[in-house]
This record gives structure tokens, sequence and C-alpha cells, in this order.
């Protein structure tokens, strides 16, 4: 508890020493040092208010007073192994099942979503016998040994691609081979895995899961075209393998109209596996694997115990009905579609009046903003992109970060609770910030061949606090 009152000078030196410095800090050159948080809203040592557009994990605001009160409560009642019998984790798989298509009934608790992609991964292969992975470019599933070799995102920097592991090119319609002016996208993509499948055929080698975030998030806030899904798992199905759904960034109602991300491919469509995670606990660590009977009953079958000693804990089985609840009785689904929509709009109209803005795209409170040097050629403004978020954090306290292959996408997964008001000031100080960057750019004393990348612009002051 004596922590906090270290000066932030003394936080930072020790955390240089003792902590490992791949673990890199938000705003590494001059982080935050975060003493207390609530709502949408951290505070920092000095009391100074930030707003928070990054924290998807606090999916119902930070220190939710519902959720430390059932937290606490449990805590001193009881906590312990999961393997003993107790009522919260049948009650919770029972409330996750109902927000779930009827199929996927079966529940495996476990402590972090890559710990459940890693587990689903284990699934796949005991049902299906086969090896074999597609994932999408670009894609992050967790930082296991296991996930990042399913990850290009990760592991395209480190030892390369497995021989088992085969690379579907991401779904974009802004960027990729099939863009907006195609006429149907979704098949298009979704023909770029069936010419997958039987390239790893005639190589002899069997496909035993496709995996894939129902919104891909570190590839840039993508939204998956209509129908890709469901005719990928199609033709995944007809090669034996089980189509994966990661829903651990977009589950529990942040695309506001359906609960889960893959929901969005149409009511029709159903994984036979769906990973969860960082919303589920709202900051307190907490996952799941959601599947078939049968997928369930392979894996029984193999004559391996699975336990997870931590897993469905009665604690954080009653912190994650906690944050059903709170879901259910704020209405923070129908927040997510209004707020969503609202900033969603502010940021199109903005697209306008800015060319450096390329792209909105997004669903609920799940938004990217693309910046591109050159509209035509979309030349990602990855400098730009910095400048933004550095600028939102010196100047109007509020914590955005970017994301995609550039790190040139301006990405929004706030705490649910994120108001219209928020939205509005987010929007108006982006505004701001860009207006600075034209106006230094089109300035007669720059030479022609002179850029936005370029450049280090002038500070201002936005005068409206949060």
């Amino acid at each position: 508890m004596a922590l906090h009152k270290l000066k932030k000078e003394e936080t930072l030196a020790m955390r240089k020493r003792l902590i490992g410095q791949s673990c890199r800090l938000f705003y590494s050159d001059d982080p935050i040092k975060i003493v207390r948080a609530r709502g949408q809203y951290l505070f920092d040592e000095n009391d100074k208010r930030y707003l928070d557009c990054i924290s998807n994990v606090h999916h119902v605001g930070h220190c939710h007073p519902s959720i430390t009160k059932v937290a606490a409560a449990q805590m001193e009642l009881l906590n312990t192994n999961a393997r003993f019998l107790h009522d919260n984790i049948v009650v919770y798989a029972d409330r996750l099942a109902a927000t779930l298509p009827d199929k996927l009934c079966v529940f495996y608790f476990v402590n972090s979503g890559s710990e459940a992609n890693d587990l689903a991964l284990r699934l796949a292969r005991q049902y299906t016998q086969h090896e074999d992975v597609i994932v999408l470019d670009h894609a992050y599933h967790g930082h296991l040994t296991s996930l990042i070799d399913i990850s290009p995102y990760k592991f395209r920097k480190l030892t390369g691609q497995k021989e088992w592991v085969h690379v579907a090119p991401l779904p974009d319609v802004y960027r990729g081979v099939y863009r907006e002016d195609h006429p149907d996208p979704g098949q298009a993509y979704a023909d770029t895995v069936k010419d997958l499948i039987e390239e790893v055929h005639r190589k002899g080698r069997k496909i035993s899961a496709f995996f894939a975030e129902s919104l891909p998030s570190v590839g840039g806030q993508i939204i998956l075209p209509e129908r890709y899904s469901p005719k990928v798992a199609e033709y995944v199905h007809s090669a034996g393998g089980v189509f994966v759904a990661d829903e651990v960034q977009t589950g529990f109602g942040r695309v506001g109209g359906h609960f889960w991300g893959f929901q969005l491919q149409g009511e029709d469509f159903c994984p036979d596996i769906v990973t969860m995670g960082k919303p589920m606990g709202n900051g307190h660590p907490l996952a799941c694997v959601a599947t078939t009977v049968e997928i369930a009953g392979a894996f029984t079958a193999n004559a391996v115990e699975y336990f997870n000693t931590f897993g469905g804990n009665p604690v954080s089985c009653a912190i994650g009905l906690a944050v059903l609840d709170v879901i259910e009785t704020e209405d923070l689904r129908g927040n997510s579609m209004r707020v969503g929509a609202h900033l969603k709009d502010l940021l199109t109209k903005l697209q306008k009046q800015h060319q450096v803005i390329g792209d909105v795209r997004g669903v609920g409170l799940f938004v990217g903003v693309e910046l591109v040097t050159d509209r035509e050629k979309r030349t990602p403004a990855t400098k730009t992109a910095a400048q933004v978020v550095k600028r939102l954090k010196e100047e109007d306290q509020i914590c955005v970060s970017t994301d995609g292959p550039w790190d040139n996408v301006l990405k929004f997964k706030p705490p649910m609770c994120f108001s219209i008001e928020n939205a509005e000031l987010v929007v108006q100080c982006i505004d701001r910030i860009l207006t600075v960057i034209l106006q230094v750019v089109f300035s007669p004393q720059l030479p022609k061949e002179a850029s936005i990348e370029m450049l280090t612009l002038p500070k201002t002051k936005n005068k409206q606090a949060i």
C-alpha cells in the first residue's frame, strides 16, 4: 500500500531496475504514474485526471463499486481451488451460456486470454487429430510459446513461421487485396482461405483449426466483411477443421448490437470454439473457453486430466457475475451503440476536413482512425499518428494508442461507460491537433517537399478541461 507514496522518479527507477524491460510502459518517454481510477478516468500522483480511451480490460469502468464490493465480500467468505464443488462456477457458466448459441455449452475457466487460446489450440487438435492451423496476417493471440507460433505479429520478429502454421490475408477492405470497391470482398477473402487449405492438402498436411479474432485489433481495428466467417467456416469444416473465434478483445457487448463480435457475421454463424478474456473480470484475471459437447468429449476421452487451480475460483466467478449484472443494469451495450455511433459519425465528419484521415471504421466502442500521408496511395502516416497520441496525452490528458502493421491507426477501445461528452471532447482535440499540423505543413516558409512525417511541430494547448 505504501508504494504509491514513492516519488514518480523513484518508482520509475525501481521499475527499470526490477522489472523486465521488454514490458514497456505506455508513453515510455514520459510515463504517467497512475495511483487511482474510477469509471473512464485515471488519476496521477498529482491528482491530474486523464480520459482513458485505451483500457478495454476495465470493461464496465475502473474500480466499479459493484464489482469491488462483490470481490471483497467473496474474498472474505471463501476463495479456494476450483476443484472443490461450489455454486459460483456453475451459475456463472449458466449465465454465459445464455449469451451464446445453444451448441456452445461447455466451459473451461482459466486466468488469461493467452491461456484460453492455448487451451483452444489443444481442444482443436485433440478433436480433429490434425496439427496445422490457419491464422490471419498480423494476428496476435497471446504471449505463450504456442500462441507466438500462431501470431504473425510476433513470430515474424522472432523465429519465423512454423511449417504447421499457414497465414491467410487479413480481410482489410481499406488497404488489403480486395477493397471497398469489390462487389463481394467477404467471399473473395474467404476464397483465399479455401486456396490456402488446398495448398496445405497438396503438401500432405491437414487442418486442425482456423483461428481468428472476431474483429482483428492489432491488425488495425479491422471490421470483417459480410459473409466472410460463415464461408471460411464452411471451407474449414469441409477440411475436417474447426473454427476458433478469439473474443478476448471484443466480447461482452463492446460491439453494442450484439454480445459477441462473431455475431456481426450473421445469426446463423456459430464458431466451434470461442475464447474470451480481458473484459470478463473488469481487471481481475478471468478468462474462459466455450465449446461444444462433441469437442469437449474428445478432450475428455484422451484420458489426460485437465484442471486449473485458479481458473473459475469462487472470487473470479463472483466478479464475472457482477460484471454481467452491471452490463445489463446500466445498459452498457446500449451505451456502446449510442456513443460509438456518435464517435464514428464525428470522426467521419472530421475526415472530410483533414486529408490525413484516410479511413474511419468501427462498430460500437471498437473504433479505428487510419492516418495516411496520401489518400490515393494510402501511405501510412506513422509519425503523425504518434504525434497525435503524444499531444493528446500532454495537452489534453487523453490516453489513446495506435495499432496496425504500421502503427498508423488511432484505436479507441475505452471502458463501456464512455460518454457522448467524452467522444465529443476527443474529436474536438484531434481536430485541433490536426489543424495545427495542417497549418504547419502548408506554411509558405516551408520547402515544397516538406511533409507531415518530417516535421517537429510546435505545441498547442487546449483550454477546455476534461
